[in-house]
């Protein structure tokens, strides 16, 4: 089960330069496509002059939702660079936007590839990356004499403890990362009148 994954903690820049062009790389941690539209707004509207924005991005951890695109330049010869080298960083939730300003000497396909590479790996080699983990939320219901086998869980697996409840039965609403809710149910599966849920 996947339940974590690597994205950027803040806003990167590279630059790389082939024969006068200039590529310049803005990498962004983004949540949704709306992000990816300002972003894109926002960096055009600082280089007005420039010829071409080419972006790629992605978001979640299923790898269907992304997008590349060359925005003019030959088909294939930037958003997919881009977006493979965000592939080969292993990162999700990220777009990079690379502006080349033309240096006169046309680089040829192959050029554009690696020029439109090593500018997003510029960006993303000093970006910095964190990782992050995919919760859920689980409430686990009890006897109050099972209060302390449930506590000892908790602070075993260092659990984030949301809520507690002590109504009728026990209640205690966890955030927890999702390859442990299977441990959570292998530590209190002796108590059979527990009930644990996923919300």
């Amino acid at each position: 089960m996947i339940d974590e994954f690597k994205t950027l903690k803040s806003n990167s820049e590279g630059l790389f330069k082939d024969k006068g062009s200039k590529f310049f790389a803005y990498a962004f941690p983004i949540q949704s496509e709306e992000d990816v539209r300002f972003y894109l707004e926002t960096v055009k509207a600082e280089h007005p002059k420039a010829r071409h924005a080419c972006y790629a991005y992605k978001l979640g951890i299923d790898e269907t939702n992304f997008r590349a695109n060359d925005d003019g330049e030959p088909s294939g010869s930037a958003g997919k660079p881009i977006l493979n080298t965000i592939t080969s960083f292993e990162l999700t939730d990220t777009l990079v936007i690379v502006i080349r300003y033309f240096g006169g000497t046309l680089l040829g396909v192959p050029g554009l590839i690696n020029a439109y590479k090593e500018a997003t790996k510029e960006a993303l080699s000093i970006a910095e990356i964190e990782t992050k983990t995919i919760n859920s939320l689980v409430k686990i219901s009890y006897d109050f004499d099972q209060t302390n086998a449930v506590m000892q869980m908790v602070r075993k697996l260092e659990l984030t403890v949301k809520e507690q409840t002590y109504d009728n039965r026990c209640g205690i609403i966890l955030d927890v990362r999702n390859s442990y809710i299977d441990k959570i149910r292998e530590e209190l599966k002796e108590y059979w009148s527990l009930e644990i849920e996923v919300l």
